[in-house]
């Protein structure tokens, strides 16, 4: 009696909670990451979804690599939102709870949660999924509304529907890892249509703007396009290749990571060279399992491996479109790659082309993208090491060949033996660039971090036009730490026309070695040159040491 006079009591104050596995949601999920050694906060998001509640901006697809915390933000917005929990405790103190809308939101909403997923297992298999969801979701709607939901509701779609025009209540609805049919079920047509179908009937046209409140889906990819056009174009889209106004929550930004090394002693700059690199809009973006992982763990290594497999990429290289194995050579150089993303058309079987598996990678995180120059390039270490690994592992005779001859490229230069360090960059300047531009001026500059590719092992990605005493050097390569008593940092100056001779001169007489002392012990000064009537190669190497410029012997 006393149990039902106090459930009677909830239901007048409205402080009864029903909770659901799809509808309405606990915050329990989400408390899981506050409960973590490590969390940031990233609750500024809400702000965003706020703002643009019961609007046209509010679709919204967030899409990024794994182990991005795509699942984390799908939980925090259940936990703010959903009326089948009270969050105001959760959210005391974080960045969201400060802002003058933040009751006026919080656990106010019908949230339907969905982790597409998840639900593969339970469903049965993929064809079974879309069933599985409409059943299972339809069920516990029924426990809310079971005056307006009656047996014979045959979609999830009409009873969202049904309940709109019975109740006038919008629901938010939330759909993790949305794209996993798409990636792991490419060759399974019949299912994807199915959820495709789904989903347009979910949020698009008329009807779905009465009982969306709020849409957020969070996957890998964006959405997949048809022909011309997105199978959901209502949509907002922020991606790897344009985060737009969401890029702080895509990640842990620099000012985030800077204060995780403070609190952990960890040496910021090692961070920085290891998991950054992803660059969106005015943010510089780190990977936030790998931060995380050096964090807790103090070890510097790719924790890539852990997260996502290579598996997807390799086959795909191998089919080398449109030369793509040797940009991905020059990606790994440090060099940056023109690509055009609007081909690809966000899913796995219409990949037709060097751009569409430059784009994927991108997506996948194996890349970063410069929105401003159209161009790709390997973001960091870690993924670095990836790509290496995943050519070595699948033996590509090219770049076994091509490795062999970067690192005698390398140890000829570390000798001093100029005459073989010219011979090697005549043989990969030959290899590498195509006829029409190999006399081009530029052409050298280009297939210099290509040739010295081996040397990436032991030295940081070269530095292209780095300020010196008093002017620009054409190459930095700066040892590793664990490298610096070893190897020499290498100082290269690069003409045309001229001779080598005047390349070691510029270096001295404008004081390039000054400016990288502090990086290193000894240093190479390494002048080349490109003669275009001969299209002979030369090259001298000097020694230089701290405190005195001598010449060791030019070579």
């Amino acid at each position: 009696m006393q149990g039902y006079l106090l459930l009677v009591v909830l239901l007048r104050k409205g402080e009864y909670r029903n909770m659901g596995m799809f509808v309405n949601p606990d915050n329990s999920a989400f408390q899981v990451a506050l409960n973590s050694e490590i969390y940031v906060d990233k609750t500024g998001l809400i702000k965003y979804t706020n703002r643009v509640l019961n609007t046209l901006q509010g679709y919204i697809c967030n899409s990024r690599p794994r182990r991005f915390g795509k699942s984390i933000t799908a939980n925090m917005l259940t936990a703010y939102y959903s009326r089948g929990c009270d969050s105001e405790a959760i959210f005391a103190g974080l960045e969201i709870s400060k802002s003058a809308d933040f009751k006026k939101h919080l656990n106010q909403y019908d949230v339907i949660h969905l982790d597409i997923q998840w639900c593969m297992e339970p469903a049965g298999g993929p064809e079974q999924v879309v069933s599985y969801i409409s059943e299972k979701t339809i069920a516990e709607l029924k426990g809310y509304y079971s005056d307006v939901l009656t047996e014979n509701t045959g979609s999830l779609p009409e009873a969202l529907s049904r309940i709109n025009a019975a109740t006038g209540k919008k629901f938010i609805i939330i759909i993790d890892e949305w794209d996993v049919l798409i990636r792991d079920e490419s060759a399974n047509t019949k299912a994807q249509e199915d959820y495709i179908n789904f989903l347009r009937g979910m949020f698009k046209g008329t009807e779905p703007t009465k009982y969306v409140q709020l849409a957020y889906l969070t996957g890998i990819l964006p959405i997949i396009k048809e022909k011309t056009q997105s199978a959901l174009n209502n949509f907002d889209e922020f991606t790897m290749l344009s985060a737009s106004n969401l890029a702080p929550y895509i990640g842990f930004t620099k000012d985030e990571v800077q204060n995780l090394a403070e609190v952990y002693h960890q040496d910021f700059d090692e961070v920085k060279r290891w998991y950054d690199g992803y660059l969106l809009r005015d943010y510089q973006v780190y990977n936030p399992r790998a931060v995380v992982s050096v964090m807790l763990r103090g070890e510097f290594k790719s924790y890539w491996s852990e997260t996502a497999s290579y598996e997807a990429i390799v086959p795909l290289i191998n089919m080398d479109y449109d030369g793509l194995k040797a940009s991905i050579i020059e990606m790994l150089s440090g060099a940056e790659v023109k690509v055009n993303t609007a081909t690809f058309k966000n899913d796995t079987v219409n990949i037709k082309s060097k751009d569409d598996v430059l784009t994927y990678m991108i997506h996948l995180g194996y890349l970063g993208y410069n929105q401003k120059t159209k161009t790709a390039f390997v973001p960091n270490e870690e993924i670095r090491q990836e790509l290496a690994n995943a050519i070595e592992s699948r033996k590509w005779d090219e770049m076994a060949a091509f490795q062999r001859d970067s690192n005698k490229l390398l140890n000829a230069t570390l000798d001093m033996d100029g005459a073989s360090v010219a011979m090697q960059i005549e043989k990969i300047h030959n290899e590498h660039v195509s006829v029409n531009q190999y006399n081009n001026e530029n052409s050298l500059s280009s297939v210099l971090p290509i040739a010295y590719l081996s040397a990436m092992q032991y030295y940081f990605k070269p530095i292209r036009e780095f300020p010196t005493g008093r002017g620009f050097a054409d190459f930095v390569f700066i040892p590793k730490p664990e490298y610096k008593n070893d190897y020499p940092a290498l100082l290269v100056e690069l003409k045309w026309n001229q001779n080598a001779q005047t390349a070691l001169t510029q270096i001295k007489t404008k004081k390039y070695p000054s400016s990288i002392l502090n990086y290193t012990g000894d240093i190479l000064l390494v002048g080349i040159n490109y003669d275009k009537k001969s299209k002979e190669h030369q090259c001298l190497i000097e020694k230089y040491v701290k405190g005195e410029n001598r010449g060791t012997g030019v070579v």
